[in-house]
């Protein structure tokens, strides 16, 4: 029995052969669909007709956090880079109908590599494999963010100028739509940012959630990625907060919001978030003096999107398993980031 003929959570499977067998020419058969992972953040399903494979992301169910999960978003921006040096997969289709399936997905070809995602299986690997990946993470990133966006067709993708003082105050309002409780902290750290503002660089496109397990690596070659995957958050903006951000997700401080065990300090070989951080200077020629004012917005950030996925699993809306464990993390990112900017 195929998947097309079984029950699949977030996804009305009849209705997604229809549209596929209207929209997708190469669809040559019944789909088989499998969750992939979800709940974190968007729900992830391979989907084949047995000859091609592609990635299908939706929504999560209940409760989100307003703008992260913006599927004509993704669809736009992978569309968009592809051929521009960043590796993508091919956009395959985009529908924001919600009645289609549920809710809005956008569709990708499926992208072969590894996902080094769980400490468990990084322990094992060697050394020099896990500093490759490393620098190609940070190589990608640079890659990014010297993409000429109006070029891309981006030019209109975000509103640049403002960019932190936004991300700053729409956080803050995010709080206010998933929280589950009241943290001192959490306000604490809203008024260190809103103070503090440092003046932002030349705009790029950013990613929003940039992190190692948010990349597919080339299958049999670790220095190599084959694919960014997960660009729901993308925009045009400042982009050392990709790197704050990437820094954020290197500290163990994020292992609960990941549910595997935290992947860099996890097997020998990776280099530290300071290393990342000069490579990434000396390759994008950007002054990073002020990236403690981006690693403590990522900890803000982060801590919004673990209540989020909290206030979900309260609810009974979280698909999987590890999200009792992820409420536990957002004191202890805002701790941190109120750390980070004395």
């Amino acid at each position: 029995m195929t998947t097309s003929e079984t029950a699949v959570v977030g996804v009305d499977v009849p209705a997604l052969q229809r549209y596929f067998e209207c929209h997708v020419p190469e669809c040559a058969g019944p789909l088989g669909i499998e969750l992939l992972h979800g709940g974190r953040s968007n729900l992830t399903y391979h989907v084949t007709d047995g000859t091609h494979r592609w990635v299908l992301r939706r929504p999560p169910l209940g409760v989100l956090t307003p703008t992260a999960h913006d599927m004509g978003r993704e669809y736009r921006v992978v569309a968009a880079l592809r051929g521009t040096g960043v590796p993508v997969a091919r956009a395959v289709l985009s529908c924001t109908d919600p009645e289609v399936i549920g809710a809005p997905f956008c569709v990708v070809d499926f992208v072969e590599g590894v996902v080094l995602r769980d400490g468990d299986e990084v322990c094992a690997l060697p050394a020099a494999d896990t500093r490759r990946a490393s620098w190609a993470l940070v190589d990608a990133l640079v890659e990014l963010h010297s993409v000429d966006h109006a070029d891309a067709g981006l030019g209109d993708f975000g509103r640049p100028d403002g960019y932190l003082e936004r991300q700053v105050r729409r956080w803050r309002g995010q709080w206010d739509k998933v929280a589950t409780r009241a943290l001192p902290d959490l306000d604490a750290l809203h008024a260190r940012l809103a103070r503090t503002l440092p003046p932002s660089g030349a705009p790029a496109v950013v990613h929003g959630d940039y992190r190692l397990d948010n990349t597919i690596l080339a299958p049999g070659d670790f220095g190599r990625i084959a694919a960014i995957v997960d660009w729901e958050m993308a925009t045009l903006g400042d982009p050392l907060a990709d790197l704050g951000m990437l820094l954020m997700y290197w500290d163990p401080t994020c292992e609960p919001v990941l549910g595997a065990r935290h992947v860099p300090t996890a097997g020998p070989g990776f280099p530290s978030g300071r290393e990342l951080a000069e490579r990434y200077a000396e390759k994008s020629g950007r002054d990073i003096g002020a990236l403690p004012y981006y690693q403590a917005l990522g900890c803000f950030k982060l801590a919004v999107i673990a209540e989020g996925i909290h206030a979900r699993y309260l609810a009974g809306q979280t698909v999987g398993a590890g999200f009792e464990r992820v409420g536990s993390a957002v004191p202890a990112l805002l701790r941190s980031g109120l750390e980070l900017l004395p």
